[in-house]
């Protein structure tokens, strides 16, 4: 489990009196929680929250160079990404489109270092209803531009026949019962975190909490070979290795893109892609995703999310 300072810790970790952490709370937006009914602050918020608010924030030594046919994404996995990425490939063999899963927040970080063209996330914020913008607020300077690849149905994966029984989040804190779970870069770590927490489950009480697989086809896989009993993953996983799958919600997926890099050619021929026939008709076997939203722009305007 993350680390969570008390009042007290976070001013002495900022240096400042312990009054003064009310006022940064309501006029700087430091992160912090009032889920027990007293403030709390998770640790790794608040180095963000620092890295975000630094002035003067040295330049990376080296930076992306001139599109020259490379097209580079980093983030969170997705098996209809990858897909994506292989019909690119096909039909533009001047171009290289090439992907590192770095998990949603490493893809961020990976784009606000200026180490690749795109990034994948599916961060949800605290409200649970939007995606990616408050993460990206803290992330960068400039907003950077997000235009949504898909929404997907995200849930627990568990053996054909769920022999367990497990119905809800709630049952993985049952007796003999072991999960498998994703990093605690990925979206889907946490989605899984947030609901046991509203479930007032500790992660570190669930048998294999910490065993971390990097992808959603290997989370299917370890349930597969019975190494696990559940863990948390993407409809798709189900049904391409005939497990049965408990949903918890649809999320919406997103890619990144700098402002500097949106008009690379690449990054055009990228997007355009997404409204084509050989993108649409290839993944219409895709089960658990929803392409209605499908390169199109997405933005945040107060408590309203909006697409154009």
């Amino acid at each position: 489990m993350k680390k969570l300072l008390s009042t007290r810790e976070v001013a002495q970790f900022l240096d400042v009196n312990e009054k003064m952490i009310y006022s940064l709370i309501s006029d700087k937006g430091l992160p912090a929680t009032k889920i027990t009914g007293k403030w709390l602050f998770p640790l790794h918020l608040v180095e963000q929250w620092i890295d975000a608010n630094t002035s003067n924030y040295p330049q990376p030594r080296t930076s992306l160079p001139a599109y020259d046919g490379l097209l580079i994404i980093t983030g969170s996995n997705d098996p209809l990404l990858d897909k994506a990425i292989s019909i690119f490939n096909s039909n533009f063999p001047e171009h290289v489109a090439v992907f590192a899963n770095l998990g949603s927040m490493g893809g961020l970080q990976a784009l606000r270092r200026n180490l690749c063209h795109m990034a994948s996330s599916h961060l949800m914020q605290d409200n649970g209803k939007e995606y990616n913008f408050d993460f990206a607020d803290r992330e960068f300077d400039n907003m950077p531009v997000m235009i949504n690849f898909c929404k997907r149905e995200q849930g627990l994966l568990v053996p054909k026949g769920n022999p367990k029984g497990i119905r809800s989040i709630a049952d993985l804190a049952g007796p003999d019962l072991k999960i498998v779970n994703r990093s605690n870069t990925t979206g889907t770590r946490l989605l899984l975190d947030r609901e046991l927490e509203k479930c007032g489950i500790k992660g570190k009480d669930i048998a294999g909490y910490h065993n971390e697989v990097s992808r959603h086809i290997d989370i299917g896989l370890e349930i597969l070979n019975g190494r696990a009993d559940a863990g948390p993953a993407i409809r798709y996983v189900a049904s391409l290795l005939d497990l049965d799958f408990i949903p918890l919600r649809w999320e919406r997926y997103d890619l990144l893109i700098d402002k500097s890099r949106f008009f690379d050619k690449g990054v055009q021929l990228f997007l355009g892609m997404l409204h084509e026939n050989d993108f649409t008709e290839a993944t219409s076997t895709f089960a658990g995703y929803d392409l209605g939203m499908s390169g199109k722009m997405v933005f945040t305007d107060l408590n309203n999310n909006q697409a154009a």
